[in-house]
This record gives structure tokens, sequence and C-alpha cells, in this order.
């Protein structure tokens, strides 16, 4: 069962939340943000609900409802908009009776998103060792934001791969070097740990710029760097910011040296 399956399965409306993220590498960023803020949300009303605050009430239940609704977590979103509905004429004993429903509610999907975030961090640290079956665009990035930018460009044209850090960028690509599925390398240069310019010299080592070409995406536009990039037989340099052309026309430039080999 992929994540998508899993999420679906344990009710929770994917095809409503894309509506609004676009995608599940947004919505899968987000969750976090979700979860502490449902938590934190649920703290503030079991403290108004004891002061019989109704009017903040409805406010941080309101804002629940709407958070519950966004993911996509229809049940939470239900019960909440039957607490909004009750606080907003001070009905103080509905709420006080039916509060443990939408503390369940919340707790419920706190416990979908954790199994979620688990399932979803076992199935990329299986894609990253193992070795890949189709073309891929390797990105090599410890920023969630940019590996996600990439993939939303490219997810229909080919596989992507994804590094956080140079550590496991050496790793994939040496589980990956004899099978001529890694078509494009995307490669930051400044990250934790192991940075780019490891992975450049692991390349260099093993004589695997002829095979996979590898251009770099880099915040860091000193002369300094570029000039030691260059070293490097690499394809280009693509700074940050940049745009869908940018990836797109790097992306294109770097993929047909390999078709040339």
């Amino acid at each position: 069962m992929d994540d998508v399956s899993f999420l679906i399965s344990s009710g929770v409306d994917i095809q409503k939340s894309l509506e609004l993220f676009g995608d599940m590498g947004t919505y899968h960023d987000k969750l976090g943000e979700f979860v502490s803020g449902i938590e934190q949300k649920l703290a503030k009303l079991n403290l108004y609900k004891t002061m019989q605050d109704m009017p903040n009430y409805t406010i941080f239940v309101h804002s629940l409802k709407s958070d519950a609704k966004n993911f996509g977590f229809q049940k939470l979103a239900e019960v909440a908009l039957a607490h909004e509905e009750k606080s907003k004429v001070g009905d103080s004993f509905y709420i006080k009776d039916h509060f443990t429903e939408l503390e369940q509610e919340v707790l419920n999907a706190k416990k979908i998103i954790t199994q979620y975030l688990n399932h979803y961090q076992d199935f990329t640290e299986k894609q990253n060792v193992s070795s890949f079956t189709k073309d891929t665009i390797l990105v090599v990035d410890d920023s969630n934001i940019v590996r996600n930018f990439v993939k939303r460009i490219f997810i229909n044209q080919y596989n992507i791969g994804i590094a956080k850090d140079g550590e496991e960028a050496i790793q994939i690509i040496e589980n990956n070097k004899s099978n001529h599925k890694i078509v494009a390398i995307l490669l930051d240069l400044n990250m934790p740990n192991v940075d780019g310019f490891a992975v450049l010299d692991y390349m260099n080592n093993e004589n695997l710029f002829k095979d996979i070409p590898v251009s770099i995406i880099s915040g860091d536009s000193s002369k300094e760097t570029i000039d030691r990039a260059f070293t490097y037989p690499i394809i280009d340099m693509l700074g940050k910011p940049f745009n869908d052309m940018d990836v797109k026309r790097v992306v294109e430039k770097t993929i047909s040296v390999q078709e040339l080999i």
C-alpha cells in the first residue's frame, strides 16, 4: 500500500485537499504544522470550555474545523462544526458533554498522520537505497521545498530520486552507477553532514561523469564557489532562487548530454 492509499483508506479526503495544496509533496510538508496547530487549538478549547468562554471557543473551534477540512479530515471537521454551531448560541452544556468526542477525533487525526509519516519515511528510505528501474533525475538538496519543486515539474516524465545530503547521494549513486538509470543529477553544494563537493569528488574518483551528467543548483553565487564547481566536468550551474523555466532548461540541457554519449 502506498502512502496516498493509506490516507484514503483511513478516511482522509485527499482529492479535496489536493485542490488546495496542488501535490502530495506540499501536503506532506504541511502536515507537521497541521498536527501542531490542532493540538494547540484543542488545548485552548479545553481552557475556554472550562471558563465557559463561548465567544473565544467559537473562534478556535472554527479555526480547527477549517484546518481539518483543508487537510481532508472530514470527521474531525464535522465534529468541530457541531461544536462551532453550539458555541455560537452559548450552549456550554453541549460543549462540555461532547468535548471528549472532539478530543478523540483530534487524537485520531494525529494517529493517522503519525502512521502516514512513518510509512512515508520508510518508503522514501527504501526508494533511496534501492536500484532504480526507470529513468531518474536525482535531486540532492537539504531543502524539502527545492526537492518538491523539481518533483512537481518532472513527476510525469521521470522518476525522481531524492537525497537530503551528500552521504545519501553517494549511497544512491553507488547503488545505481552501473544501471544507467540516473539520467541527471541536480546537486546542491551547501548541505549539512556531507556537502556537494564531496559528491563531486566521489564521482570524479569513480570516473562517473561520463555516464551521469551533473548540474549544480546552489544559493552560493560567489566567484570562489563557481570557479571551484567548474573545476569538475559539470554541465551547468543554476543559482537560487529559480523558476520552472530555469529548472526545465538546466535539466533538459543536462539530460541531453547523456543522450549524446
